[in-house]
């Protein structure tokens, strides 16, 4: 199998407005107020829904069906032998049009547990257009203290308990599940999850969403928010949440390889990428890989049996992987 050039995948009216700067990085024309997010090489529904999120191939296939009709040949052999044909990755390209609500995700337990779902969502961003983002608790807070503030839809308060960063672009954010964040307006970034669609939602207030019926993932806020990390975040603590990628090679930190990888590959001539299921964004300038010149909003879907990969240019390359096996 050879590289794939992925068009949009971009789910409509998502409860959040946004999708100009994305439809900019892409190169498309227009864009309608909730087209927020790309979901790129996509194996995951959103929640709820049967097929709304999946990827459809060039060739008309859904890529979900298509890996289950070789997962060797998509995932590669060290891959399926420990997982089969779940991909284990789900990568977006979001664009904030208004800050997000405060929220978390569940981690991969209380999913199993509580939600019969085979993984939460511990996440990444790498930051294409900077702007603030809110994580971590800046005090110590209790399960009823944050009960008490959703209640109210106490948005001030919910926002003041999270450390308030400006990104700019090339910063990396690692947000394990559980931990409490918000995106703010204007930011526009490539995120890297566990492929899922689960948030527990604590505001929704201006938000096109039934928070009160939909943000507890259907388990009622006292036991959703059992889910949600509860403890203060030092400075240290920040600086492995929140900082500037490597100008080169890996860029997440150590906890988030369990879940996914993501290599920042400046081109400055020719260069080859390891075998593997893969996904490739061009961030920058304008990149052949294997001898299809791409320009930057360009995303590649990479399958495993591609083997090495051919690029050269002078760009800058995202590559996007699951965990090693």
């Amino acid at each position: 199998m050879n590289p794939i050039v992925l068009s949009s995948n971009r789910p409509a009216e998502r409860f959040y407005r946004g999708g100009a700067a994305l439809s900019a990085f892409r190169g498309e024309s227009g864009s309608a107020e909730r087209e927020p997010e790309d979901w790129v090489a996509s194996t995951t529904t959103i929640r709820g829904e049967e097929s709304l999120g999946l990827s459809t191939l060039p060739d008309g296939r859904v890529l979900r069906d298509a890996i289950d009709a070789d997962p060797t040949g998509w995932l590669g052999e060290a891959h399926t032998q420990r997982w089969g044909a779940d991909a284990r990755l789900l990568v977006k390209l979001l664009d904030a049009g208004q800050r997000l609500p405060v929220h978390a995700h569940p981690h991969d337990d209380f999913a199993a547990s509580h939600l019969g779902r085979a993984h939460g969502k511990a996440e990444a961003w790498y930051i294409l257009e900077g702007g603030p983002v809110h994580i971590g608790l800046r005090e110590e807070v209790s399960h009823e203290t944050l009960a008490d503030l959703v209640s109210r839809q106490d948005v001030d308060a919910l926002l003041g308990l999270l450390h308030e960063v400006q990104v700019q672009p090339g910063d990396v954010v690692w947000v394990p599940a559980g931990e409490l964040h918000a995106i703010g307006a204007g930011v526009l970034l490539l995120e890297l999850q566990q492929p899922e669609d689960l948030s527990i939602l604590l505001e929704w207030d201006g938000f096109a969403i039934d928070g009160p019926g939909e943000g507890h993932l259907g388990l009622g806020f006292d036991l959703a928010l059992t889910a949600v990390t509860t403890t203060a975040r030092s400075a240290v603590d920040m600086g492995t949440l929140v900082h500037a990628a490597p100008p080169a090679g890996s860029v997440l930190p150590r906890p988030a390889d369990e879940y996914f990888r993501l290599e920042r590959l400046p081109l400055h001539g020719a260069a080859v990428i390891d075998p593997g299921f893969s996904i490739i964004v061009v961030v920058r300038g304008v990149a052949a890989v294997q001898g299809t010149a791409l320009a930057a909003g360009a995303t590649v879907l990479v399958p495993a049996s591609a083997g090495r990969i051919e690029v050269s240019g002078d760009a800058e390359l995202l590559i996007a992987r699951p965990p090693a096996p």
